[in-house]
Protein backbone atom coordinates (compact mmCIF):
# COMPACT_ATOMS: atom_id res chain seq x y z
CA UNK A 1 0.00 0.00 0.00
CA UNK A 2 1.16 3.18 -1.08
CA UNK A 3 1.11 6.36 1.38
CA UNK A 4 1.98 9.61 2.35
CA UNK A 5 4.59 8.98 4.03
CA UNK A 6 5.75 6.87 1.31
CA UNK A 7 5.32 9.73 -1.73
CA UNK A 8 7.49 12.17 0.64
CA UNK A 9 10.52 10.29 0.89
CA UNK A 10 9.86 9.01 -2.84
CA UNK A 11 9.93 13.18 -3.50
CA UNK A 12 12.98 13.56 -1.37
CA UNK A 13 14.85 10.42 -3.01
CA UNK A 14 13.76 11.99 -6.69
CA UNK A 15 15.50 15.23 -5.72
CA UNK A 16 19.04 13.78 -4.76
CA UNK A 17 18.91 11.97 -7.70
CA UNK A 18 18.51 14.89 -9.57
CA UNK A 19 21.11 16.08 -7.39
CA UNK A 20 23.46 13.60 -8.26
CA UNK A 21 22.00 13.42 -12.21
CA UNK A 22 25.65 14.17 -13.45
CA UNK A 23 27.05 10.84 -11.62
CA UNK A 24 24.78 9.14 -13.81
CA UNK A 25 25.35 10.65 -17.51
CA UNK A 26 26.99 8.45 -19.29
CA UNK A 27 29.98 9.74 -21.23
CA UNK A 28 29.37 11.54 -24.49
CA UNK A 29 31.39 9.22 -27.39
CA UNK A 30 34.63 10.29 -28.31
CA UNK A 31 34.54 12.86 -31.16
CA UNK A 32 36.45 11.47 -34.06
CA UNK A 33 40.07 12.77 -34.89
CA UNK A 34 40.51 14.81 -38.21
CA UNK A 35 42.68 11.93 -39.78
CA UNK A 36 40.91 9.32 -39.06
CA UNK A 37 37.86 7.75 -40.91
CA UNK A 38 34.48 6.00 -39.87
CA UNK A 39 34.38 2.11 -40.60
CA UNK A 40 33.26 -1.15 -39.78
CA UNK A 41 35.07 -4.72 -39.60
CA UNK A 42 33.30 -7.36 -41.33
CA UNK A 43 34.41 -11.13 -40.69
CA UNK A 44 33.81 -13.86 -43.88
CA UNK A 45 30.50 -14.92 -41.83
CA UNK A 46 28.73 -10.73 -41.65
CA UNK A 47 29.77 -10.57 -45.69
CA UNK A 48 27.87 -13.98 -46.58
CA UNK A 49 24.69 -12.29 -44.65
CA UNK A 50 24.76 -9.24 -46.75
CA UNK A 51 25.04 -10.93 -49.67
CA UNK A 52 22.44 -13.06 -48.87
CA UNK A 53 20.39 -10.44 -48.07
CA UNK A 54 20.71 -8.98 -51.49
CA UNK A 55 19.99 -12.18 -52.89
CA UNK A 56 16.50 -12.20 -50.96
CA UNK A 57 16.14 -8.93 -51.83
CA UNK A 58 15.82 -9.23 -55.69
CA UNK A 59 13.93 -12.97 -55.10
CA UNK A 60 11.02 -11.18 -53.39
CA UNK A 61 11.05 -7.89 -56.13
CA UNK A 62 11.38 -10.15 -59.51
CA UNK A 63 9.99 -13.67 -58.37
CA UNK A 64 13.24 -15.70 -59.26
CA UNK A 65 14.60 -18.32 -57.43
CA UNK A 66 17.57 -17.49 -55.22
CA UNK A 67 20.79 -19.18 -57.75
CA UNK A 68 18.77 -17.26 -60.34
CA UNK A 69 18.78 -13.76 -58.30
CA UNK A 70 22.86 -14.77 -57.50
CA UNK A 71 23.68 -14.96 -61.12
CA UNK A 72 22.00 -12.23 -62.33
CA UNK A 73 23.39 -10.06 -59.60
CA UNK A 74 26.95 -10.74 -60.24
CA UNK A 75 26.50 -10.08 -64.06
CA UNK A 76 25.34 -6.34 -63.02
CA UNK A 77 28.21 -6.46 -60.58
CA UNK A 78 25.44 -6.68 -57.54
CA UNK A 79 24.03 -3.28 -58.39
CA UNK A 80 20.45 -4.23 -57.87
CA UNK A 81 18.99 -0.91 -58.83
CA UNK A 82 19.91 -1.18 -62.26
CA UNK A 83 18.91 -5.00 -61.76
CA UNK A 84 15.61 -4.17 -61.28
CA UNK A 85 15.17 -1.41 -63.45
CA UNK A 86 16.46 -3.75 -66.70
CA UNK A 87 14.58 -7.14 -65.51
CA UNK A 88 11.75 -4.93 -65.56
CA UNK A 89 12.17 -3.72 -69.12
CA UNK A 90 12.83 -7.24 -70.74
CA UNK A 91 13.70 -9.96 -68.29
CA UNK A 92 14.28 -12.20 -71.26
CA UNK A 93 17.40 -10.25 -72.61
CA UNK A 94 18.60 -9.76 -69.17
CA UNK A 95 18.59 -13.47 -68.41
CA UNK A 96 20.43 -14.15 -71.77
CA UNK A 97 22.58 -11.64 -71.14
CA UNK A 98 23.12 -13.10 -67.78
CA UNK A 99 23.97 -16.59 -69.49
CA UNK A 100 21.18 -17.55 -67.43
CA UNK A 101 18.94 -19.32 -69.69
CA UNK A 102 19.15 -20.00 -73.79
CA UNK A 103 17.81 -17.39 -76.70
CA UNK A 104 16.54 -20.75 -77.91
CA UNK A 105 14.82 -22.15 -74.96
CA UNK A 106 11.13 -22.45 -74.55
CA UNK A 107 11.49 -19.96 -71.20
CA UNK A 108 13.08 -16.92 -73.21
CA UNK A 109 10.15 -17.63 -75.73
CA UNK A 110 7.65 -17.57 -72.83
CA UNK A 111 9.07 -14.72 -71.70
CA UNK A 112 8.46 -13.05 -75.23
CA UNK A 113 11.84 -12.14 -76.91
CA UNK A 114 12.69 -8.77 -77.53
CA UNK A 115 9.60 -7.67 -75.91
CA UNK A 116 8.53 -5.08 -72.89
CA UNK A 117 7.07 -6.68 -69.72
CA UNK A 118 7.67 -4.18 -67.21
CA UNK A 119 4.03 -4.19 -66.46
CA UNK A 120 4.05 -7.63 -65.84
CA UNK A 121 5.73 -9.22 -62.84
CA UNK A 122 6.86 -12.34 -62.67
CA UNK A 123 5.64 -14.81 -59.59
CA UNK A 124 7.80 -17.92 -58.14
CA UNK A 125 7.37 -20.89 -59.22
CA UNK A 126 8.00 -24.13 -57.36
CA UNK A 127 10.05 -27.22 -59.88
CA UNK A 128 8.80 -30.14 -60.10
CA UNK A 129 10.81 -33.48 -60.14
CA UNK A 130 10.19 -36.51 -62.18
CA UNK A 131 12.10 -39.68 -61.50
CA UNK A 132 15.40 -38.33 -61.61
CA UNK A 133 14.79 -35.20 -63.73
CA UNK A 134 14.22 -31.98 -62.62
CA UNK A 135 11.72 -30.08 -64.67
CA UNK A 136 11.66 -26.29 -63.47
CA UNK A 137 9.61 -23.74 -64.66
CA UNK A 138 11.55 -20.64 -66.45
CA UNK A 139 12.37 -19.45 -62.94
CA UNK A 140 14.44 -21.94 -61.85
CA UNK A 141 17.72 -22.95 -63.54
CA UNK A 142 17.23 -26.27 -64.92
CA UNK A 143 20.33 -28.85 -64.30
CA UNK A 144 19.67 -32.62 -65.04
CA UNK A 145 20.94 -35.65 -63.13
CA UNK A 146 20.28 -38.66 -64.98
CA UNK A 147 21.42 -42.15 -64.37
CA UNK A 148 20.53 -43.92 -67.83
CA UNK A 149 18.31 -46.82 -68.83
CA UNK A 150 20.65 -50.06 -69.71
CA UNK A 151 18.85 -50.65 -72.79
CA UNK A 152 19.64 -46.75 -73.71
CA UNK A 153 24.13 -46.68 -73.62
CA UNK A 154 25.55 -43.14 -73.07
CA UNK A 155 29.36 -42.65 -73.51
CA UNK A 156 30.53 -39.17 -72.41
CA UNK A 157 32.11 -37.36 -75.05
CA UNK A 158 35.23 -36.48 -73.21
CA UNK A 159 36.53 -39.93 -71.01
CA UNK A 160 34.14 -41.78 -73.50
CA UNK A 161 32.59 -43.64 -70.20
CA UNK A 162 30.17 -46.13 -71.14
CA UNK A 163 29.87 -48.07 -67.95
CA UNK A 164 26.03 -49.25 -67.07
CA UNK A 165 26.36 -47.43 -63.81
CA UNK A 166 27.33 -44.00 -65.41
CA UNK A 167 25.96 -40.94 -63.55
CA UNK A 168 25.50 -37.77 -65.81
CA UNK A 169 24.47 -34.06 -65.29
CA UNK A 170 23.60 -31.60 -67.90
CA UNK A 171 22.47 -27.88 -67.87
CA UNK A 172 19.77 -26.48 -69.31
CA UNK A 173 21.86 -26.74 -72.91
CA UNK A 174 20.99 -30.46 -72.66
CA UNK A 175 25.19 -31.29 -73.21
CA UNK A 176 25.52 -34.29 -71.37
CA UNK A 177 28.62 -35.36 -69.20
CA UNK A 178 29.46 -37.76 -66.57
CA UNK A 179 29.85 -36.46 -63.32
CA UNK A 180 33.60 -37.30 -62.80
CA UNK A 181 34.33 -35.30 -65.74
CA UNK A 182 32.30 -32.56 -64.66
CA UNK A 183 34.27 -32.80 -61.10
CA UNK A 184 37.42 -32.39 -62.56
CA UNK A 185 35.97 -29.55 -64.70
CA UNK A 186 34.56 -27.62 -61.73
CA UNK A 187 37.60 -28.15 -59.67
CA UNK A 188 39.89 -27.29 -62.22
CA UNK A 189 38.33 -24.10 -62.43
CA UNK A 190 37.70 -23.09 -59.30
CA UNK A 191 41.25 -24.32 -57.52
CA UNK A 192 43.25 -23.10 -60.44
CA UNK A 193 41.36 -20.38 -62.51
CA UNK A 194 39.53 -18.91 -59.73
CA UNK A 195 36.13 -18.79 -61.62
CA UNK A 196 33.14 -17.99 -59.83
CA UNK A 197 30.91 -18.18 -63.20
CA UNK A 198 31.91 -21.21 -64.76
CA UNK A 199 30.28 -21.79 -68.11
CA UNK A 200 29.20 -25.09 -69.89
CA UNK A 201 32.00 -27.48 -70.58
CA UNK A 202 30.76 -28.21 -74.10
CA UNK A 203 32.73 -25.86 -76.89
CA UNK A 204 30.88 -22.87 -77.44
CA UNK A 205 28.03 -23.32 -75.07
CA UNK A 206 28.24 -20.01 -72.57
CA UNK A 207 25.23 -21.21 -70.03
CA UNK A 208 26.42 -20.58 -66.58
CA UNK A 209 26.33 -23.43 -64.18
CA UNK A 210 24.15 -22.24 -61.23
CA UNK A 211 25.56 -22.50 -57.87
CA UNK A 212 23.24 -25.36 -56.56
CA UNK A 213 24.62 -27.83 -59.61
CA UNK A 214 27.86 -27.12 -58.30
CA UNK A 215 26.73 -28.11 -54.94
CA UNK A 216 25.63 -31.01 -56.38
CA UNK A 217 28.15 -31.92 -58.49
CA UNK A 218 31.34 -31.97 -55.77
CA UNK A 219 29.26 -32.91 -52.68
CA UNK A 220 27.10 -35.68 -53.65
CA UNK A 221 27.67 -39.29 -54.11
CA UNK A 222 27.27 -38.68 -57.50
CA UNK A 223 29.57 -35.67 -58.05
CA UNK A 224 32.65 -37.70 -56.30
CA UNK A 225 35.43 -39.34 -57.84
CA UNK A 226 35.14 -42.27 -55.87
CA UNK A 227 33.05 -43.34 -52.96
CA UNK A 228 36.51 -42.94 -50.71
CA UNK A 229 36.34 -39.90 -47.73
CA UNK A 230 39.48 -38.23 -49.04
CA UNK A 231 38.00 -37.08 -52.32
CA UNK A 232 35.03 -36.37 -50.37
CA UNK A 233 37.07 -33.97 -47.88
CA UNK A 234 38.80 -32.15 -50.94
CA UNK A 235 35.89 -31.57 -52.77
CA UNK A 236 34.63 -29.79 -49.66
CA UNK A 237 37.22 -27.78 -49.39
CA UNK A 238 36.92 -27.09 -53.44
CA UNK A 239 33.22 -25.89 -52.39
CA UNK A 240 34.28 -23.47 -49.85
CA UNK A 241 36.84 -22.06 -52.11
CA UNK A 242 33.97 -21.06 -54.46
CA UNK A 243 32.10 -19.57 -51.56
CA UNK A 244 34.92 -17.62 -50.90
CA UNK A 245 35.08 -16.47 -54.86
CA UNK A 246 31.62 -15.51 -54.52
CA UNK A 247 32.10 -13.04 -51.69
CA UNK A 248 35.03 -11.64 -53.23
CA UNK A 249 33.10 -11.17 -55.91
CA UNK A 250 30.93 -9.15 -54.00
CA UNK A 251 33.39 -7.38 -51.80
CA UNK A 252 34.87 -6.52 -55.21
CA UNK A 253 31.96 -5.32 -56.78
CA UNK A 254 31.14 -2.64 -53.99
CA UNK A 255 33.04 0.44 -53.58
CA UNK A 256 32.08 0.84 -49.96
CA UNK A 257 33.69 -2.36 -49.09
CA UNK A 258 37.35 -4.01 -49.62
CA UNK A 259 39.58 -6.99 -48.30
CA UNK A 260 42.08 -6.96 -45.60
CA UNK A 261 45.19 -7.66 -48.18
CA UNK A 262 47.08 -9.51 -45.41
CA UNK A 263 47.64 -12.93 -46.63
CA UNK A 264 45.64 -15.45 -45.42
CA UNK A 265 43.15 -12.97 -43.73
CA UNK A 266 39.13 -13.13 -44.61
CA UNK A 267 38.27 -10.29 -42.91
CA UNK A 268 36.27 -6.86 -44.91
CA UNK A 269 36.45 -3.40 -44.20
CA UNK A 270 33.44 -1.52 -44.71
CA UNK A 271 34.00 2.45 -45.35
CA UNK A 272 31.16 4.52 -47.33
CA UNK A 273 33.59 7.79 -46.28
CA UNK A 274 35.90 6.93 -48.58
CA UNK A 275 33.58 5.01 -51.52
CA UNK A 276 34.25 8.03 -54.04
CA UNK A 277 37.63 9.40 -55.94
CA UNK A 278 36.36 12.90 -54.69
CA UNK A 279 36.34 11.86 -50.83
CA UNK A 280 40.04 10.84 -51.21
CA UNK A 281 40.92 14.19 -51.85
CA UNK A 282 40.53 15.30 -48.32
CA UNK A 283 40.94 12.12 -45.88
CA UNK A 284 43.30 9.48 -46.04
CA UNK A 285 41.47 6.33 -45.35
CA UNK A 286 43.46 4.78 -42.72
CA UNK A 287 41.30 1.37 -41.51
CA UNK A 288 41.60 -2.02 -39.88
CA UNK A 289 40.21 -5.03 -40.52
CA UNK A 290 40.03 -6.19 -36.72
CA UNK A 291 42.44 -8.90 -37.14
CA UNK A 292 45.66 -9.23 -35.51
CA UNK A 293 49.05 -11.12 -36.64
CA UNK A 294 49.03 -13.92 -39.40
CA UNK A 295 45.29 -15.38 -39.37
CA UNK A 296 45.10 -19.28 -38.99
CA UNK A 297 48.90 -19.38 -36.85
CA UNK A 298 47.30 -19.73 -33.75
CA UNK A 299 48.32 -17.43 -30.55
CA UNK A 300 50.97 -19.41 -29.55
CA UNK A 301 52.88 -18.73 -33.01
CA UNK A 302 56.13 -16.43 -32.68
CA UNK A 303 57.85 -14.36 -35.38
CA UNK A 304 61.46 -15.15 -35.93
CA UNK A 305 64.11 -12.30 -36.06
CA UNK A 306 67.04 -12.47 -38.72
CA UNK A 307 69.07 -13.60 -35.57
CA UNK A 308 66.72 -15.81 -34.92
CA UNK A 309 65.16 -15.15 -31.96
CA UNK A 310 61.57 -14.65 -31.40
CA UNK A 311 59.14 -12.26 -30.58
CA UNK A 312 55.60 -12.64 -29.85
CA UNK A 313 54.92 -8.66 -30.26
CA UNK A 314 54.95 -9.05 -33.89
CA UNK A 315 52.24 -11.20 -33.47
CA UNK A 316 49.96 -9.32 -32.61
CA UNK A 317 50.63 -6.45 -34.57
CA UNK A 318 47.44 -5.07 -36.05
CA UNK A 319 46.29 -5.44 -39.67
CA UNK A 320 46.26 -1.45 -40.81
CA UNK A 321 45.86 -0.67 -44.43
CA UNK A 322 44.86 2.63 -46.47
CA UNK A 323 41.42 1.52 -47.72
CA UNK A 324 41.65 4.42 -50.77
CA UNK A 325 44.36 2.48 -53.09
CA UNK A 326 46.87 -0.51 -53.77
CA UNK A 327 49.10 0.79 -51.44
CA UNK A 328 49.32 -2.07 -48.49
CA UNK A 329 50.38 0.52 -45.55
CA UNK A 330 49.63 3.42 -43.51
CA UNK A 331 50.73 6.52 -45.63
CA UNK A 332 49.12 8.76 -43.68
CA UNK A 333 49.81 11.89 -43.84
CA UNK A 334 50.03 12.32 -47.70
CA UNK A 335 46.60 11.51 -49.43
CA UNK A 336 46.30 8.41 -52.09
CA UNK A 337 46.80 10.43 -55.77
CA UNK A 338 50.40 11.53 -54.06
CA UNK A 339 51.29 8.38 -52.37
CA UNK A 340 50.53 6.70 -55.57
CA UNK A 341 52.74 9.26 -57.65
CA UNK A 342 55.63 8.87 -55.42
CA UNK A 343 55.69 5.37 -55.01
CA UNK A 344 55.58 5.29 -58.64
CA UNK A 345 58.61 7.43 -58.98
CA UNK A 346 60.81 5.51 -56.43
CA UNK A 347 60.27 2.48 -58.46
CA UNK A 348 60.33 2.75 -62.12
CA UNK A 349 64.04 3.70 -64.29
CA UNK A 350 63.35 7.70 -64.55
CA UNK A 351 65.85 8.53 -61.86
CA UNK A 352 68.21 6.04 -63.26
CA UNK A 353 67.98 8.25 -66.85
CA UNK A 354 67.79 11.50 -64.52
CA UNK A 355 71.24 10.34 -63.25
CA UNK A 356 72.69 9.59 -66.52
CA UNK A 357 71.85 13.15 -68.16
CA UNK A 358 72.83 14.91 -64.79
CA UNK A 359 76.42 13.51 -64.83
CA UNK A 360 76.94 12.25 -68.74
CA UNK A 361 77.92 13.48 -72.02
CA UNK A 362 77.62 12.09 -75.92
CA UNK A 363 80.26 11.51 -77.55
CA UNK A 364 80.62 13.55 -80.58
CA UNK A 365 81.65 10.66 -82.76
CA UNK A 366 79.98 7.37 -81.66
CA UNK A 367 77.13 9.10 -79.06
CA UNK A 368 78.27 6.98 -76.50
CA UNK A 369 77.25 7.71 -72.94
CA UNK A 370 80.40 9.29 -71.33
CA UNK A 371 81.52 10.41 -67.79
CA UNK A 372 84.01 12.33 -66.73
CA UNK A 373 86.00 11.09 -63.30
CA UNK A 374 89.47 12.81 -63.73
CA UNK A 375 90.17 15.95 -63.28
CA UNK A 376 91.56 16.67 -66.91
CA UNK A 377 89.01 17.85 -69.47
CA UNK A 378 90.98 15.78 -72.19
CA UNK A 379 88.26 13.01 -72.64
CA UNK A 380 89.24 9.52 -74.76
CA UNK A 381 85.40 7.95 -75.77
CA UNK A 382 86.65 4.25 -74.13
CA UNK A 383 84.67 2.96 -77.54
CA UNK A 384 85.81 4.93 -80.33
CA UNK A 385 88.50 6.56 -79.41
CA UNK A 386 87.60 9.80 -80.19
CA UNK A 387 89.79 12.28 -78.11
CA UNK A 388 87.43 15.70 -77.36
CA UNK A 389 87.10 18.31 -75.00
CA UNK A 390 84.66 18.23 -71.93
CA UNK A 391 84.03 21.81 -71.63
CA UNK A 392 82.76 21.83 -75.26
CA UNK A 393 82.51 19.09 -76.75
CA UNK A 394 84.83 19.79 -79.59
CA UNK A 395 87.63 18.01 -80.91
CA UNK A 396 91.01 18.14 -78.83
CA UNK A 397 93.01 18.71 -82.20
CA UNK A 398 92.03 21.89 -82.26
CA UNK A 399 92.91 23.25 -78.81
CA UNK A 400 96.24 22.51 -79.19
CA UNK A 401 98.01 22.93 -76.23
CA UNK A 402 96.09 25.62 -74.83
CA UNK A 403 92.96 23.92 -74.08
CA UNK A 404 91.85 26.21 -71.43
CA UNK A 405 91.40 29.04 -73.84
CA UNK A 406 88.50 27.44 -75.23
CA UNK A 407 87.08 30.14 -77.42
CA UNK A 408 84.14 28.09 -79.12
CA UNK A 409 81.05 29.71 -78.39
CA UNK A 410 78.99 27.32 -75.12
CA UNK A 411 75.58 27.23 -75.57
CA UNK A 412 74.32 28.78 -72.28
CA UNK A 413 70.60 26.66 -72.36
CA UNK A 414 72.25 23.79 -72.78
CA UNK A 415 74.49 24.02 -69.76
CA UNK A 416 71.42 25.60 -67.71
CA UNK A 417 69.44 22.33 -68.60
CA UNK A 418 72.22 20.25 -67.75
CA UNK A 419 72.27 22.70 -64.07
CA UNK A 420 68.90 21.84 -63.95
CA UNK A 421 68.34 18.29 -64.46
CA UNK A 422 71.32 18.49 -61.08
CA UNK A 423 69.30 19.92 -59.35
CA UNK A 424 66.61 18.15 -59.82
CA UNK A 425 67.85 14.88 -59.06
CA UNK A 426 70.03 16.14 -56.13
CA UNK A 427 66.56 17.58 -54.75
CA UNK A 428 64.95 13.84 -55.42
CA UNK A 429 67.65 12.37 -53.20
CA UNK A 430 67.31 14.08 -50.22
CA UNK A 431 63.47 12.98 -50.12
CA UNK A 432 64.32 9.69 -50.93
CA UNK A 433 67.17 8.90 -48.95
CA UNK A 434 65.35 10.01 -45.54
CA UNK A 435 61.66 7.87 -46.74
CA UNK A 436 64.23 5.41 -47.45
CA UNK A 437 65.90 5.73 -44.24
CA UNK A 438 62.76 5.83 -41.86
CA UNK A 439 61.40 2.72 -43.75
CA UNK A 440 64.62 0.75 -42.54
CA UNK A 441 64.43 1.93 -39.64
CA UNK A 442 60.32 0.54 -39.56
CA UNK A 443 61.51 -2.47 -41.00
CA UNK A 444 64.39 -3.18 -37.76
CA UNK A 445 61.99 -2.43 -35.22
CA UNK A 446 61.62 -5.98 -35.22
CA UNK A 447 65.18 -6.65 -33.50
CA UNK A 448 63.93 -3.91 -31.29
CA UNK A 449 61.35 -5.53 -30.26
CA UNK A 450 63.21 -8.81 -28.92
CA UNK A 451 65.74 -6.62 -27.26
CA UNK A 452 63.07 -4.91 -25.66
CA UNK A 453 61.27 -7.83 -24.72
CA UNK A 454 64.28 -8.76 -23.11
CA UNK A 455 64.89 -5.43 -21.66
CA UNK A 456 61.38 -5.72 -20.02
CA UNK A 457 62.25 -9.31 -18.38
CA UNK A 458 66.06 -8.13 -17.24
CA UNK A 459 64.05 -4.92 -15.55
CA UNK A 460 61.81 -7.67 -13.98
CA UNK A 461 64.28 -9.58 -12.29
CA UNK A 462 66.22 -6.56 -11.51
CA UNK A 463 63.90 -4.50 -10.02
CA UNK A 464 60.35 -4.61 -7.99
CA UNK A 465 58.65 -3.98 -11.04
CA UNK A 466 55.59 -6.43 -12.72
CA UNK A 467 55.03 -7.41 -16.34
CA UNK A 468 52.26 -4.62 -16.66
CA UNK A 469 54.60 -2.02 -14.86
CA UNK A 470 57.59 -2.61 -17.95
CA UNK A 471 55.04 -2.49 -20.14
CA UNK A 472 55.88 1.38 -20.73
CA UNK A 473 59.24 -0.28 -22.62
CA UNK A 474 56.86 -2.41 -25.39
CA UNK A 475 54.35 0.91 -25.52
CA UNK A 476 57.53 3.39 -26.35
CA UNK A 477 58.63 0.77 -29.04
CA UNK A 478 55.48 0.84 -31.23
CA UNK A 479 55.04 4.31 -30.95
CA UNK A 480 58.34 4.81 -32.67
CA UNK A 481 57.67 2.23 -35.38
CA UNK A 482 54.23 4.59 -35.85
CA UNK A 483 55.83 7.28 -36.48
CA UNK A 484 58.42 6.47 -38.41
CA UNK A 485 55.79 5.40 -40.90
CA UNK A 486 54.45 8.79 -40.57
CA UNK A 487 57.86 10.59 -40.66
CA UNK A 488 58.15 8.09 -44.26
CA UNK A 489 55.09 9.38 -45.86
CA UNK A 490 55.68 13.42 -44.84
CA UNK A 491 58.81 13.01 -47.34
CA UNK A 492 56.77 12.27 -49.82
CA UNK A 493 54.21 14.87 -49.01
CA UNK A 494 56.98 17.63 -48.77
CA UNK A 495 58.42 16.52 -51.80
CA UNK A 496 55.39 17.70 -54.01
CA UNK A 497 54.58 20.34 -51.94
CA UNK A 498 55.12 23.87 -53.54
CA UNK A 499 56.81 26.11 -51.72
CA UNK A 500 54.98 28.41 -49.08
CA UNK A 501 54.37 29.16 -45.67
CA UNK A 502 52.65 26.51 -44.97
CA UNK A 503 55.28 23.94 -46.42
CA UNK A 504 57.52 25.56 -43.67
CA UNK A 505 54.81 25.22 -40.95
CA UNK A 506 54.42 21.91 -42.40
CA UNK A 507 58.59 20.88 -42.03
CA UNK A 508 58.54 22.44 -38.61
CA UNK A 509 55.96 20.19 -37.65
CA UNK A 510 58.52 17.63 -38.71
CA UNK A 511 61.41 18.70 -37.70
CA UNK A 512 60.63 18.51 -34.22
CA UNK A 513 58.96 15.14 -34.55
CA UNK A 514 61.65 13.42 -36.03
CA UNK A 515 63.71 15.14 -33.16
CA UNK A 516 61.20 13.68 -30.70
CA UNK A 517 61.45 9.97 -32.68
CA UNK A 518 65.19 10.25 -32.88
CA UNK A 519 65.40 10.97 -28.99
CA UNK A 520 63.12 8.09 -27.95
CA UNK A 521 65.31 5.67 -29.86
CA UNK A 522 68.04 6.54 -28.04
CA UNK A 523 66.56 6.09 -25.10
CA UNK A 524 65.50 2.92 -26.01
CA UNK A 525 68.78 1.79 -26.70
CA UNK A 526 70.23 2.78 -23.52
CA UNK A 527 71.33 0.13 -21.17
CA UNK A 528 69.38 -1.38 -18.32
CA UNK A 529 70.99 -0.58 -14.97
CA UNK A 530 69.48 -1.90 -11.89
CA UNK A 531 69.90 2.07 -10.36
CA UNK A 532 68.54 4.13 -13.32
CA UNK A 533 65.46 1.75 -13.66
CA UNK A 534 63.18 4.30 -12.19
CA UNK A 535 64.92 7.14 -13.82
CA UNK A 536 64.65 5.44 -17.57
CA UNK A 537 60.95 4.59 -16.85
CA UNK A 538 60.02 7.98 -16.36
CA UNK A 539 62.17 9.21 -18.87
CA UNK A 540 60.89 6.74 -21.64
CA UNK A 541 56.96 7.27 -20.44
CA UNK A 542 57.35 11.03 -20.86
CA UNK A 543 59.42 11.31 -23.97
CA UNK A 544 56.50 8.45 -25.23
CA UNK A 545 53.43 10.90 -24.75
CA UNK A 546 55.65 13.84 -26.37
CA UNK A 547 56.73 11.70 -29.21
CA UNK A 548 53.09 10.96 -29.57
CA UNK A 549 51.30 14.62 -29.08
CA UNK A 550 54.26 15.58 -31.48
CA UNK A 551 52.75 12.81 -34.48
CA UNK A 552 49.32 13.86 -33.63
CA UNK A 553 50.21 17.19 -34.06
CA UNK A 554 50.98 16.30 -37.81
CA UNK A 555 48.50 14.14 -38.80
CA UNK A 556 45.93 16.75 -37.60
CA UNK A 557 47.87 19.86 -39.26
CA UNK A 558 47.62 17.81 -42.32
CA UNK A 559 44.14 16.64 -42.14
CA UNK A 560 42.93 20.05 -41.61
CA UNK A 561 44.92 21.18 -44.52
CA UNK A 562 43.37 18.83 -46.91
CA UNK A 563 39.81 19.34 -45.64
CA UNK A 564 40.68 23.65 -45.78
CA UNK A 565 42.38 23.00 -49.03
CA UNK A 566 45.60 24.91 -47.58
CA UNK A 567 48.05 22.55 -49.65
CA UNK A 568 49.40 23.15 -53.15
CA UNK A 569 51.57 20.91 -54.90
CA UNK A 570 54.51 21.47 -57.68
CA UNK A 571 52.74 18.94 -60.30
CA UNK A 572 49.37 17.87 -61.37
CA UNK A 573 47.35 16.03 -58.66
CA UNK A 574 44.11 14.65 -59.86
CA UNK A 575 41.29 16.16 -57.89
CA UNK A 576 43.46 19.60 -57.19
CA UNK A 577 43.90 22.35 -58.57
CA UNK A 578 46.47 22.74 -61.46
CA UNK A 579 49.84 24.44 -59.61
CA UNK A 580 50.94 27.45 -60.92
CA UNK A 581 53.96 27.86 -63.87
CA UNK A 582 56.34 29.55 -61.12
CA UNK A 583 54.83 26.01 -58.97
CA UNK A 584 56.67 24.10 -60.72
CA UNK A 585 59.48 22.01 -60.11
Amino acid sequence: MFDATQEDDASDHDIDMDADADDFKVAPKMKRKPYEIEYLSLSQGEVEKKMQEEVEYICNILGVEASTASLLLRHLTWNRERLIEQYMDNPSKVLVEAFVILPSSQDYQSLGAGRSVSSRRTTRSTATRIGTTYKPTHTTLKYTKYTPNPDEPFTCPICFDDSADIVTFSLDCGHTFCSKCWNMFLASKIREEGEHAIRCMAEGCQLIAPDPFVRDILLSDGGAATPDPEPKKENAKIWARFQELLIRNFVDSNTDLKYCPYPGCTNTVSCQGAASRFSLTSVVPTVSCGARGIPGSGSDDVTTTKDGETSLCLAEKEHKFCFGCTIEDDHRPVVCAVAKMWVTKCSDDSETANWIKSNTKECPSCQSKIEKYGGCNHITCQKCKHESCWVCMGPWSKHGTVWYSCNRYDDKSEVDARDARRASLERYLHYYNRWANHEQSAKLSRDLYVKTEKKMEDMQITSSLTWIEVQFMKKAVEEVEKCRMTLKWTYSMAYYLAKSNEKDLFEDNQRDLEKAVEDLSELLETPVEPENITSLRQRVTDKTVYVQKRNEIVLEDSANGFQEGRWRWNVTVEGFDEPDPSERV
